[in-house]
């Protein structure tokens, strides 16, 4: 009887094992692990798998992971259950089928980031107000230092980070990394004693790819979005990870994909600054933007980017959204302009840094960053941090921009606050009367908001366009508080006041006593004028 009452237990527990295994959440990550040792070249091997739930159906290509494993990787968008079936030239890997359920997603799981008319919205409905970070090598340093970047990022607050996927070469002494994305075939030093290597191009390292997923995912379980730079220049012949044959890029691409597509917090940066990269034409970029966005089935967030005001054609439908490289939100109504002019959302991804370098992108103060910051956000864009504080021209050891780590200046302390502030507004901003008033943005019916910023004024006469695009306009009699917002000391101070508005007089609305508010002689104010009942 004991071998019986055993005997079930184990069945009991085998069967509730497996079923937990094969409860997903939504917009989580099955993976599918099929051990098969094949002759030849295992990355030559093409698999995918097919997913049903009901009406919906979804294929996805599927990879070598390295020790003789072969992996698909699903994220499901819909709960209940879920059926698949795999495809494959080779027996062991073909016809493999099996079921998961898809249960309801965790409270911190929002889904993937997408992009509704100019706006960003998570899966679920929720807004998402980029405010992100840059540290291009991050992932390609000490482990310590990762890990410090992770606690970094999740103190100041940001929900998005630019990163690179190639290692860059910052000068002839940065130490090379423990892992590179391809096997080596051959390493030798020249008679500089500079490493040179042999690729084999047909060959991936896996270990490279999974610690970058590792990555990815530390990011997610802080709720940062991965925005990963898939090419860049900054090689300079080192590896040349920057002069990849059409055919390496067309297969590293989609290797890439099919790997990290299921990972929810992924976006696709092309490039970071593609018009340095000379070895590449304009219908290559075409061709790899197609590529991405061809393997990818959930259509994650994709843009590229380019040196100072070159502007890249963001209208074509493979972008969501512009990764722009410019100082438009310094230009009163130059943010709103681009906005205007793509009807996508625009990301500001470089306005200048805040650090102590020695050129001109890399020495704004703390305050000067976070004024371009409020200028691109009151236009109804987004503007992106980066910090370069340096020890000597050639220490990049305290340089977040470059090597992550800890944050040495003052912008990154401001950025909770930042967020606390958009993550309150009823919708996006944007311009109330645009090309008419600059100043004024909206975030619904009665809810304006104006940024002051380094003027400083002993008042503001409560005035207000009258138009409020997209919303009804501004009606007689309606009643106001003012908040007075300090964005740098990060204070938010009720004014004692009421103000009621006249009805309009050449388009504007004023209060019927003409009223003033009474401001503090600092600035980089901010004023949020919200109806009362």
């Amino acid at each position: 009887m004991k071998c019986i009452y055993y005997f079930f237990l184990f069945i009991c527990l085998n069967s509730f094992l497996v079923s937990a295994q094969c409860k997903i959440e939504r917009w989580g990550r099955y993976e599918l692990s099929i051990p098969a040792k094949i002759k030849g070249n295992p990355f030559e091997v093409r698999i995918s798998a097919t997913f049903t739930h009901a009406d919906r159906e979804v294929t996805v290509e599927g990879f070598y992971d390295g020790n003789d494993t072969f992996k698909v990787r699903f994220m499901p968008d819909r709960q209940g259950v879920w059926n698949y079936v795999t495809h494959s030239e080779e027996t062991l890997l073909n016809n493999r089928k099996g079921t998961f359920e898809c249960v309801e997603a965790s409270k911190n799981n929002h889904g993937p980031v997408q992009v509704e008319e100019c706006n960003f919205r998570y899966a679920d409905g929720k807004y998402y107000y980029p405010v992100g970070t840059t540290s291009y090598d991050w992932m390609h340093v000490a482990e310590n230092l990762q890990k410090q970047t992770i606690c970094s990022i999740s103190e100041a607050g940001f929900n998005k980070i630019r990163m690179l996927f190639f290692v860059q070469n910052f000068d002839d002494d940065y130490p090379e990394p423990e892992l590179f994305p391809f096997e080596i075939k051959k390493v030798e030093k020249d008679e500089n004693g500079k490493l040179v290597y042999e690729w084999d191009y047909n060959r991936f390292n896996p270990g490279y790819f999974r610690h970058v997923e590792n990555c990815i995912d530390s990011l997610k379980n802080i709720g940062v979005e991965a925005d990963l730079i898939l090419f860049h220049p900054y090689d300079d012949g080192r590896w040349n990870f920057d002069k990849l044959p059409l055919s390496v890029c067309e297969r590293y691409l989609k290797y890439l994909v099919s790997r990290l597509s299921s990972f929810r917090n992924v976006w696709w940066s092309l490039a970071n600054e593609y018009d340095f990269l000379k070895f590449y034409s304009a219908k290559d970029w075409d061709f790899f933007t197609k590529v991405v966005i061809e393997n990818d089935p959930y259509r994650h967030l994709c843009s590229i980017h380019s040196y100072t005001a070159k502007y890249y054609a963001y209208w074509k439908p493979e972008y969501t959204h512009a990764s722009i490289q410019d100082q438009a939100p310094l230009q009163l109504g130059a943010a709103g302009i681009v906005k205007n002019i793509y009807k996508k959302p625009i990301i500001f991804d470089e306005v200048c840094y805040e650090g102590n370098m020695n050129n001109r992108w890399g020495n704004l103060s703390g305050q000067e960053y976070i004024y371009r910051l409020w200028m691109g956000i009151t236009a109804g864009t987004y503007v992106t941090h980066g910090e370069c504080y340096m020890n000597s021209a050639t220490d990049y050891s305290k340089n977040f921009l470059a090597v992550g780590g800890c944050f040495q200046g003052e912008a990154w302390k401001r950025i909770a606050f930042v967020r606390s502030i958009l993550d309150s507004l009823p919708q996006p901003l944007r311009h109330c009367d645009p090309s008419w008033d600059l100043h004024t943005a909206s975030a619904g019916e009665n809810y304006y908001m104006i940024y002051l910023g380094k003027e400083i004024a002993n008042d503001w006469l409560f005035e207000l366009p009258e138009k409020n695009i997209g919303y009804n306009s501004l009606k007689e009699g309606t009643r106001f508080k003012v908040e007075i917002i300090d964005t740098w000391n990060m204070t938010i101070t009720e004014y004692p006041q009421i103000f009621e508005t006249t009805k309009a007089y050449n388009k504007r609305v004023f209060d019927k006593e003409h009223k003033k508010v009474l401001l503090p002689s600092v600035p980089y104010l901010l004023l949020r004028i919200t109806a009362v009942e």
